[in-house]
């Protein structure tokens, strides 16, 4: 039998910074660690971090006050950074870059009166994040199908964006889907699909 590995393969930079970052920690402060949320989506990797200390937690409250926590990959919403700062928490943020990327265009353009329209899972705790810098002003979409619901004017400013994570091919029928109903939709100059994701799709 011939097994073919694909290349690139493995990691993309914002992963393996994370994880370098919650074992930092652990060298530096020993257990326990805690993240918000599995800092990948790797179970052997969340696995190994566990049996050296790191405790993966979904609800701040379970963290006990003034304990170090580490923000995942994926970023969290402005809610769940001040939640940790009243509980005096120590942060540390391995969000990765490219999503910062997107959670700063989300409130840059919701402060100038446009929409945001957000394609991605509603359930993925990255596009949580995002929606949480612009809760009143954004809206997702998950396919084409759902555009046709949105409610917005012909008037109205509108910027859309995507989860870093996706398929190129998911996605390109739900922009074409925006583009011809709101033909005045903008965008960033460049895809907010991370690199590594896209090179994994060629």
């Amino acid at each position: 039998m011939k097994l073919l590995l694909s290349k690139p393969r493995g990691f993309c930079a914002g992963v393996e910074r994370a994880i370098e970052t919650v074992e930092r920690a652990l060298e530096l402060w020993g257990a326990p660690i805690y993240v918000e949320h599995e800092i990948v989506h790797n179970k052997h990797v969340v696995e190994r971090l566990r049996s050296k200390g790191a405790v993966f937690i979904e609800d701040l409250d379970v963290v006990p006050e003034g304990e170090r926590l580490i923000y995942s990959a994926h970023g969290v919403s402005p809610a769940v950074r001040e939640q940790a700062k009243a509980r005096g928490l120590v942060e540390i943020d391995a969000t990765c870059g490219l999503v910062t990327r997107v959670h700063s265009a989300v409130k840059r353009f919701a402060a100038q009166g446009f929409q945001i329209v957000l394609i991605g899972h509603r359930n993925h705790v990255e596009i949580q994040g995002t929606a949480g810098e612009a809760p009143g002003a954004t809206h997702i979409v998950e396919t084409p199908e759902e555009v046709a619901s949105l409610p917005f004017s012909p008037e109205q400013p509108l910027f859309y964006i995507t989860q870093t994570t996706l398929s190129i091919d998911d996605v390109a029928p739900i922009v074409r889907a925006l583009k011809e109903r709101y033909p005045g939709i903008v965008t960033l100059p460049s895809s907010s699909i991370c690199y590594a994701t896209t090179n994994r799709q060629m």
